[in-house]
């Protein structure tokens, strides 16, 4: 047996030699991407082969898109306009098969889709990005939904110096993702931990704890960190049996409050409570709120997921909206807010909902911004909202 158990040791340890091996990003003296001084990006890539290259990101100029150009040295090139401050994804196209640039180490997945990413300073980007400041942590955390019939996991920000000061208690945000998403969407492409260390270092924003929980109920945790493990795939949430705004996790949100206030050093009332989110996380923000008007003083819907066409009104968390909205009133609260880009296909469907707020003398704020339903416009939402909460 002793003899066994060392072949196997020996053969994970020649795997690990073996796979240390591939380390290098680099191709000679390739540089991709290169923010240059004026903001503009510098993509570059050699494909001696290739008849067709482009360069496909999610900034606004070109609608993101950049055909390359080959040298001598069959390297070819793309700069951008000048970028405004973010942290942007891109891909490479070439021939028409899109991947990542082979340079460049720094991924982020977005549902399926696995793409490079890079930042132009200046800006609101600053946020996204690790600065000499005190630092919160972000942990995973299983916790048991009696409603759900599982043990669910989220993740959760605790700031910085939590626990080190004798009964401390603090505020909590509750932060929901979008269709597709899970407890890592926003820890991952929204940089929360990142965003609050700076806001709170800043003094912008209070100390907080920020719980992000997965918003797929039938399912437990991230793809790949489920008991199905790698049989569950990242895909849309509408595309995921029973998970589709069906009800179940607007009502077995409670379960989540109940556990971050038993377990966390928190202020366990109505006006030290935060609920956001940003698309699907929008629509569950508002029926959360809704259906519990005594849990949370801030609100926040974030391009709101709000289009009812595919949404089951009979089941009981979606009925009566607008005496729920009314009881919500009359319960109080400090802040109702909603943001939208221009751009967004979900744009009409909120104009409707404020109409809807209107007729009902609801108060709220509203901020629209430019473009479309993309993260830079969550994560900005976020630099927005989180200031604003707990004062």
């Amino acid at each position: 047996m002793r003899k066994l158990a060392l072949l196997i040791c020996l053969g994970t340890s020649a795997c690990l030699v073996y796979g240390q091996q591939n380390v290098s990003f680099r191709e000679g003296s390739i540089v991709s991407p290169q923010v240059n001084e004026d903001r503009s990006v510098t993509f570059r890539i050699r494909a001696p082969h290739a008849g067709d290259v482009r360069v496909q990101g999610d900034w606004a100029a070109g609608n993101g898109l950049g055909v390359m150009k080959m040298d001598a040295d069959s390297v070819w090139t793309y700069t951008t306009p000048e970028l405004p401050s973010e942290m942007y994804t891109y891909r490479i196209v070439i021939d028409g098969v899109a991947g990542l640039d082979p340079t460049n180490p720094f991924t982020k997945r977005d549902v399926g889709f696995v793409s490079s990413v890079f930042f132009v300073n200046g800006g609101c980007a600053d946020y996204y990005q690790v600065h000499d400041v005190p630092h919160g942590s972000v942990s995973t955390v299983w916790y048991p939904s009696e409603q759900l019939g599982m043990s669910r996991r989220m993740s959760v920000y605790t700031p910085p110096a939590y626990g080190q000061e004798k009964d401390k208690a603090y505020p909590v945000l509750y932060l929901l993702h979008g269709s597709g998403g899970d407890e890592t969407a926003w820890v991952e492409l929204g940089n929360v931990a990142r965003i609050m260390d700076n806001l709170i270092a800043e003094g912008k924003a209070e100390p907080m704890i920020v719980v992000m929980p997965n918003g797929n109920p039938s399912k437990q945790a991230a793809p790949g960190e489920t008991s199905e493990n790698l049989a569950y795939k990242p895909t849309m949430t509408n595309l995921i049996p029973g998970s589709y705004k069906n009800g179940r996790y607007e009502t077995a949100f409670p379960e989540i409050v109940s556990f971050i206030d038993r377990n966390y050093r928190t202020i366990p009332d109505k006006a030290h409570r935060a609920l956001a989110g940003l698309s699907m996380g929008g629509f569950h923000t508002l029926y959360i709120a809704a259906n519990s008007p005594q849990y949370f003083d801030y609100m926040g819907l974030f391009s709101a997921g709000l289009d009812m066409s595919n949404v089951d009104t009979s089941q009981p968390a979606y009925r009566n909206l607008d005496e729920k909205l009314k009881a919500l009133q009359d319960s109080g609260y400090r802040l109702f807010w909603i943001a939208i880009g221009n751009e967004d296909f979900l744009y009409q469907a909120n104009q409707d909902f404020l109409r809807r707020l209107d007729n009902l003398e609801f108060d709220y704020e509203y901020h629209e911004s430019a473009r479309g339903h993309l993260w830079a416009n969550w994560r900005q939402y976020l630099l927005q909202f989180a200031p604003r909460l707990f004062k």
